[in-house]
């Protein structure tokens, strides 16, 4: 997993000027606990460097989805993260104005009813259903 953009004016606001944004992030994605063993987050000009061991793929996606959907955050780096190989088809989305879950279930699984099926997914960074924001990147599942 390598380089992921994302919209920097966008997001969870967890760090100000005079804040660690390292430190507040790792703490987000502990307190998150997706399965990152000795993570460690590193964050320089917008771009975050995360290093460690995941569980799952799964748990590596959801780690550079948490750090990537802070305010201030343009790149997320996941190179320094090992894990296994992902097996389940996943597909990532950058919400757009007008955007519902159950538009984007609709879209991608076919169903607007299976829009639990992406809320689930994506818990770590939507604690709503009904409160999604443009340019907020989310995983699909599609298996």
């Amino acid at each position: 997993m390598g380089l992921f953009d994302f919209a920097a004016n966008m997001g969870r606001k967890l760090f100000g000027k005079d804040d660690d944004p390292a430190d507040k992030i790792k703490k987000q994605i502990e307190a998150d606990n997706p399965g990152i063993k000795d993570l460690d987050v590193n964050f320089e000009d917008g771009k975050v460097v995360l290093s460690g061991s995941a569980e799952t793929a799964e748990a590596l996606e959801k780690t550079v989805l948490i750090a990537g959907n802070v305010q201030g955050v343009s790149e997320v780096s996941a190179s320094g993260i090992t894990a296994p190989p992902q097996e389940a088809k996943v597909e990532y989305y950058v919400i757009e104005s007008g955007d519902t879950l159950s538009a984007i279930a609709k879209r991608f699984l076919g169903k607007g009813s299976d829009y639990p099926k992406i809320f689930e997914a994506n818990r770590e960074v939507i604690q709503d259903p009904n409160k999604i924001y443009p340019g907020q990147k989310i995983r699909i599942p599609l298996d």
